[in-house]
């Protein structure tokens, strides 16, 4: 193996060893139990930090992020459900504190508004075509005197060369 294959590899197995990272500040703020540690991390993977926006509160190093971390590590230690720890999270700070929102009639509206625009696009479109090629002003059969014409024309000059 040549260096820099050697350093590819080391690369890559230190990048492999920093993803895994979480954002707790403080190993102090880790249950003791490892299952309910697990919980409380899939909880909080799915909770938005309000902070940051775009992180779970779990990746997130805000301080409100590790306030929510608390919280939601406290409803696992008294034995609450994920569900019922959502629903608290939902009704304290809103649907948008989740990062995948639940179905309602908002993220209905959300996700159905693309399909319809581009539904009223194509039908705006294919209606002004329409409109278009029957402005489009047809031409006129040719009268019989007007065919003969164009006969006598065409033998007089021949095949076009």
């Amino acid at each position: 193996m040549n260096r820099a294959q050697w350093m590819a590899m080391m690369t890559i197995a230190l990048l492999g060893i920093a993803l895994p990272a979480r954002a707790l500040d403080d190993p102090s703020e880790k249950l003791s139990d490892p299952v309910q540690e697990k919980r409380a991390e899939t909880i909080g993977a799915q909770l938005r930090c309000l902070v940051c926006q775009n992180e779970s509160i779990e990746d997130s190093s805000a301080d409100l992020a590790r306030d929510l971390r608390h919280v939601v590590r406290t409803h696992v230690a008294a034995g609450e459900s994920d569900q019922q720890i959502m629903t608290w999270m939902t009704r304290r700070y809103g649907e948008f504190i989740r990062l995948r929102p639940g179905l309602s009639a908002a993220t209905l509206l959300l996700w159905i508004m693309p399909v319809l625009a581009l539904t009223a696009g194509l039908l705006a479109a294919f209606l002004m075509l329409r409109r278009r090629a029957a402005a489009t002003p047809q031409p006129e059969a040719l009268t019989a005197a007007e065919q003969a014409r164009l006969a006598r024309i065409m033998q007089e000059e021949g095949p076009a060369s």
